[in-house]
């Protein structure tokens, strides 16, 4: 896994450098694209199979410049449950690039397409289309083999299928991936890519996709998008665009909490923010009846000093048992990858109180 981290970072890192437009935009797919091919994580090749033993993938872009071009603060495009593309996140970056062109009979260009729709929009414009069998890898099929088994041969209700004292569980395998970037003169991008859950029906995109303006999009693993334009950031605001991984929530939330203000009100911590909503998001789950809430973000954030310098900062949390992160900078461009683990991984199932774990690093 870090080894995948690493080659996205420096591969996305050298196409941003070579592209002068949109270069935020690029650094995000390049580093997305990378991931999609690692056969170790749950997105593009190697995603985990549908109920019928299939790759159905979801995944998004947003990207929000810093010159306003177009008169919006940012473009958004994601496809669902989307089969037989190499890439998905290269179909997401599609659907984007569509929104940016005026409809010559004034139709509302799509946000977010789904299934067949989204495969034939894609190869339409360049996307590459590949047979959806060469997407599953043995580890995936023996996945599937193992879990489907047991869901035919049992008579107890699911939710007994999702752990076991001795093993990993069914909802253990989502290694799915996002990135975000930011350039000083292009602003912000991010982007995400999953398979799903294991046995998803087919079809699913997930209980809340979403189209609206902040808080987008809610896709298999209820990932989140927030952004900022770039210029409206404040000598001691922590704005931004930021990519949240979550199971539940309302993730919105950390971005609007992340927000400036133009009042007189003390700097806000990122750290103090990320730590309140995600115990906050905790106990929600486990008023649910979720006996160990799963939650996990990466949060890009850019800070303008008083002498127009821009500093950023690459923030971690969750209250699983590990995450793994690579990061890279122009000023650091030595690709850097790093698993956190919990102190206390083997924690009880049910346990009462949340372990959440924060920590930031300078980029």
């Amino acid at each position: 896994m870090k080894q995948a981290l690493k080659r996205a970072c420096t591969d996305a890192l050298a196409i941003s450098s070579a592209n002068t437009e949109n270069s935020s935009l690029y650094t995000v797919e390049t580093a997305i694209k990378v991931l999609e091919d690692d056969g170790n994580l749950n997105a593009g090749y190697g995603s985990n199979l549908t109920l019928d033993g299939t790759v159905e993938c979801d995944s998004a872009v947003i990207h929000s410049p810093s010159n306003i071009k177009h008169g919006v603060e940012a473009f958004f495009g994601s496809v669902g449950a989307i089969s037989g593309i190499k890439n998905p996140i290269s179909a997401a970056r599609a659907v984007l690039e569509h929104s940016k062109v005026k409809d010559t009979l004034g139709r509302v260009p799509p946000l977010t397409l789904v299934s067949s729709g989204a495969h034939t929009f894609a190869t339409a414009r360049g996307v590459e289309s590949v047979d959806p069998s060469t997407l599953i890898t043995p580890s995936a099929r023996s996945q599937w083999e193992k879990w489907k088994a047991r869901l035919d041969s049992t008579d107890e209700p699911s939710g007994s299928l999702l752990r076991d004292e001795e093993e990993e569980g069914l909802t253990d395998v989502q290694d799915t991936v996002g990135a975000v970037a930011f350039h000083t003169d292009d602003g912000f991008a991010g982007g995400v890519s999953s398979g799903g859950v294991l046995l998803k029906y087919p079809g699913r995109v997930g209980e809340r996709l979403s189209a609206q303006g902040v808080g987008l999009p809610s896709l298999e693993i209820r990932t989140v998008l927030e952004w900022k334009e770039c210029l409206a950031v404040s000598p001691v605001g922590q704005p931004p665009l930021m990519l949240i991984e979550l199971r539940e929530a309302e993730c919105s939330r950390i971005g609007e909490a992340l927000r400036p203000s133009t009042s007189d009100e003390d700097e806000k911590d990122p750290h103090d923010i990320l730590n309140r909503l995600l115990v906050e998001f905790w106990e929600m789950a486990r008023r649910r009846g979720e006996e160990s809430p799963s939650v996990g973000a990466i949060v890009l954030t850019a800070e303008v000093d008083g002498d127009g310098g821009t500093s950023v900062r690459l923030w971690c949390a969750f209250t699983t048992a590990s995450m793994a992160i690579g990061y890279a900078s122009t000023g650091n461009p030595k690709a850097r990858a790093v698993i956190f683990r919990h102190p206390n991984p083997h924690r009880e199932r049910g346990e009462d109180r949340p372990q959440i774990f924060i920590t930031s690093l300078s980029l």
